[in-house]
């Protein structure tokens, strides 16, 4: 089978292997976010500090990957993941000591650096194996396996910690690291092309981010697929204060009210693999950004107004964050095509780029926090509005509206 050519089936081994290595950082990222208070009175942390080892690792997410994606390109897919996932048990170790916040947020610098690989070279494999419109298909069916971790973590986190203690939860995330690592080690095969190889050794890292950056489209998916992530993260930051304080949820119920969005965008996202039987990435992405763009102002009306409260502002939030499903995926397949022979390093970029942004999205939310969703909310409809914009003068071809 040729590079590019569609498969007769769908490789469920490859999905699943890629699946479990792309969910290291949201396992990470959900799993102890019912422990957080824990950790809290465990360490003697102010809240500031315990929110910064949310911000660390997403600041972990964000820089390891721009290393990850060039080596990739330039040593083969294998190497990167092993050696990140090594780093990602080591440092979930170094976590489940921690004595002190500062180790904490150290720790879990160091835990994204190593959990980042497996997202940055996966999504690479995948455009080494398939092509545009397959490519996206493939990302779709990668975050059915992903998407399970927003679902199942935090109630598995919430159990553990009920059991063992916070601490419990990074020895968790060890033993997962242990196992996905050697099931790459034994079942992943390297699939960097010689095209790849030849075009990585006659340019540094840097200069390929210069090149990749003076694409208009490939800034223009980028862009777009990080400000709509960027609600996602929003939503992570945001829910449990939300949740729990404002519309008085219970923590044990939060698992399952948390766990519900992500089942939207799991939904979304086999939607999706639908809709590319009869349509391009490109044509689903122009619909769907803007269908995304209107339920956010419904969203704000309702966090303005305080009309249904929760009931309200809840279902919308379920409706916006699915448009996820349709604009991850896409936006990456889109931009891995610009130049399939830097799939690596845009991968990376792409990564990068929607962690930054999550992460600054975050912190506006953080730093507007008066008690009511209308900062997320408001947060939020910034963020879709300028995916839109992105996607429309920067990304889509005129004919993709079509």
């Amino acid at each position: 089978m040729s590079a590019t050519a569609q498969p007769e089936r769908t490789p469920w081994g490859l999905v699943i292997l890629l699946g479990s290595l792309t969910a290291m950082g949201p396992v990470a990222i959900d799993m102890y976010l019912p422990s957080l208070p824990a950790i809290g009175a465990g360490l003697h942390a102010t809240p500031g500090e315990t929110q910064a080892t949310v911000s660390a690792f997403l600041a972990g997410m964000a820089v390891g990957q721009l290393f990850y994606g060039p080596a990739s390109d330039r040593l083969g897919r294998r190497a990167p993941i092993l050696f990140g996932t090594v780093v990602y048990v080591i440092a979930s170790i170094a976590c489940g000591f921690a004595a002190s916040p500062a180790m904490l947020i150290g720790g879990r610098f160091v835990q994204a650096l190593g959990a980042c690989a497996g997202g940055v070279v996966s999504r690479a494999v995948v455009r080494d194996r398939f092509g545009h419109t397959e490519t996206a298909r493939m990302l779709s069916l990668l975050m059915l396996i992903m998407g399970l971790a927003p679902i199942l973590a935090p109630l598995l986190g919430g159990a553990l910690l009920g059991v063992g203690g916070w601490r419990l939860n990074f020895w968790f995330m060890a033993s997962f690291g242990v196992a996905v690592g050697l099931a790459a080690l034994f079942r992943m095969k390297e699939s960097r092309s010689e095209e790849t190889t030849a075009h990585a050794a006659t340019e540094t890292p840097m200069q390929a981010y210069l090149a990749l950056m003076k694409e208009p489209r490939l800034v223009g998916y980028a862009l777009a697929g990080a400000l709509n992530g960027a609600t996602l993260f929003t939503y992570i930051a945001s829910s449990p204060d939300l949740l729990i304080r404002t519309y008085g949820i219970s923590p044990a119920a939060f698992g399952w009210v948390f766990g519900l969005n992500a089942v939207g965008i799991i939904g979304s996202n086999q939607v999706n693999r639908f809709l590319l039987r009869r349509r391009t990435p490109d044509q689903v992405l122009a619909r769907a950004s803007l269908v995304a763009v209107g339920f956010s102002i419904l969203l704000v009306i309702a966090a303005v107004t305080g009309i249904g409260e929760r009931w309200s502002v809840l279902p919308l939030l379920l409706m916006l964050l699915s448009s996820y499903g349709f604009l991850q995926g896409n936006t990456m397949a889109g931009a891995l095509n610009v130049d399939p022979r830097r799939a690596g390093a845009i991968s990376a970029l792409m990564g990068a780029v929607s962690f930054g942004t999550g992460a600054l999205a975050s912190a506006a939310a953080g730093v507007l926090h008066d008690g009511t969703p209308r900062p997320m909310a408001l947060v939020m409809t910034v963020a879709l509005v300028g995916s839109a914009a992105c996607l429309h003068l920067l990304a889509l071809p005129k004919k993709a509206a079509a």
